[in-house]
């Protein structure tokens, strides 16, 4: 009675299992894949019955039995190359887009990690931050892109258009938006998702913190804010904003440059960061030229210490376009339209190895590396806006733009772990059109004054207990 109804149980399984064969017939091969997958447990019931089945004794009267469950062998070939089929186009989909080609070898070099893009509300510190509060609609794996990581407050956005039309890639943008700031900032936010490119919407998240002394008096949670479209009939809330009108200069309070820029690099999705700050415009391609370069992996990329990528900076003149090339960019400083970043404010503080020899070498299709630099020496005190990773040294968020020397003791950390510094031949990044000029400031000189004393008395000691000294290093 038992091995009646197994017999009745197998005889059903095959029956629909060859329903399933039949079907396929008037489905395409993506089609013939779709049904396998949907069937898979079934399948793998039958392969498992298939293999009981086998065993059974012919002796018994079961050979009829496993005659029917094997597939007939014209379907069996029809399934065959249909998975060859898929294999066959999946490979030389790959072989055909050296772009998805570069994309993959980059995956393989860095072993990379994906990461989320989630809202959160944390404190941190003295701040309230709101991670990822407007979000990019597009989406990137670690290996896919490189991120531009950046901060500042609401009347810095008129950067954001021209710097993503040069950049093409994902922005990670932070905030700082104590009390009244906290709603212009909203509003600058919905008009450029509104109101001008559409870059902006598929690349930039933006994130809001301010101090826990200043908190806003309404924060809308992330999912009800923005919901509304902007009047784009009105002119743009960071249009001719001056700094005495904003929140912040009547409170008198500091610029927390440090704590913008460790939010917006630890929230990019991607391996590598650009940690820069929003006035600085890329050269185009950059994206692709780095990446292309990273697949290649050799040369100084082989070396076994730390490495950042370092890229040079320079200003242009007010009535001037910013260069699209490092050829333009050439001309533009052999005729004076073009200067070295800060060399009317503090040369030194921007000055890249080998920057002679560099601006001498003419312009090449690919990006390569053209030095590998240190920061010791006469570069001791160099601050460098670099391409770099999650893993590198963060800013110390103790010290505030008013006070200067905001990256220096993540340079004094750099020194001592012995990164060295692959400048890049073909890329640079060049501020919003104008020269800056020395102006004498006395309240900035005292808050330099004090920040030197916390450096040097507290934050430098501290530095050498974490990561030890190195001959050549200082802050």
């Amino acid at each position: 009675m038992l091995t009646s109804r197994r017999i009745l149980f197998l005889k059903f399984l095959i029956v629909i299992g060859v329903v399933c064969l039949i079907i396929t017939q008037y489905h395409n091969t993506s089609d013939i894949i779709r049904e396998m997958q949907q069937s898979g447990r079934n399948l793998a019931a039958l392969e498992r019955q298939q293999s009981s089945v086998d065993q059974l004794d012919p002796a018994a009267g079961n050979v009829q039995v496993a005659q029917e469950l094997v597939i007939p062998t014209e379907k069996a070939e029809r399934v065959s190359e249909a998975l060859n089929l898929v294999s066959f186009n999946e490979s030389s989909s790959n072989k055909d887009d050296p772009e998805l080609t570069i994309i993959n070898k980059v995956r393989e070099v860095t072993k990379c990690l994906d990461k989320p893009l989630l809202p959160k509300i944390q404190q941190r510190g003295d701040y309230w931050v709101l991670y990822n509060y407007v979000m990019a609609e597009k989406r990137h794996k670690c290996h896919e892109s490189i991120t531009y990581t950046t901060h500042g407050d609401y009347s810095f956005l008129d950067n954001v258009v021209p710097l993503l039309e040069r950049w093409r890639g994902p922005i990670s943008i932070a905030l700082h938006a104590p009390g009244n700031d906290f709603q212009p900032t909203l509003d600058s936010i919905a008009y450029l998702r509104d109101c001008t490119s559409p870059l902006v919407r598929e690349f930039v998240t933006f994130h809001v913190y301010f101090s826990t002394k200043h908190v806003p008096k309404q924060v809308p949670q992330h999912d009800k804010v923005l919901q509304d479209l902007y009047n784009c009939s009105m002119t743009p809330p960071y249009f001719n904003i001056s700094n005495d009108q904003m929140y912040k200069a009547q409170k008198k309070l500091l610029y927390p440059v440090n704590v913008g820029r460790n939010v917006a690099r630890e929230m990019a999705q991607t391996h590598f960061v650009l940690a820069s700050d929003i006035e600085l415009y890329p050269s185009p391609n950059i994206i692709t030229q780095f990446l292309k370069m990273i697949s290649v992996n050799d040369g100084p990329l082989l070396g076994k210490n730390p490495k950042v990528f370092p890229l040079h900076l320079f200003e242009v003149a007010a009535n001037q376009q910013i260069p699209e090339n490092k050829t333009l960019l050439k001309e533009m400083l052999d005729n004076g339209t073009a200067v070295p970043f800060h060399k009317r404010l503090c040369p030194g503080c921007h000055n890249v190895p080998k920057s002679k020899e560099w601006r001498a070498e003419k312009e090449t299709q690919d990006l390569h590396v053209f030095h590998v630099g240190k920061r010791n020496g006469y570069y001791i005190h160099w601050e460098p806006i670099f391409i770099g990773t999650h893993g590198d040294p963060l800013y110390d968020e103790r010290l505030s733009w008013e006070g200067k020397s905001d990256k220096m003791t993540q340079g004094y950390a750099l020194c001592v772990l012995d990164y060295d510094f692959l400048i890049l031949d073909n890329v640079f990044l060049v501020h919003k059109p104008g020269i800056k000029v020395y102006k004498r400031d006395a309240k900035r000189d005292i808050l330099s004054a004090k920040t030197n004393h916390l450096i040097k008395k507290i934050i430098f000691p501290e530095l050498k207990a974490l990561y030890g000294v190195r001959k050549g290093c200082a802050v």
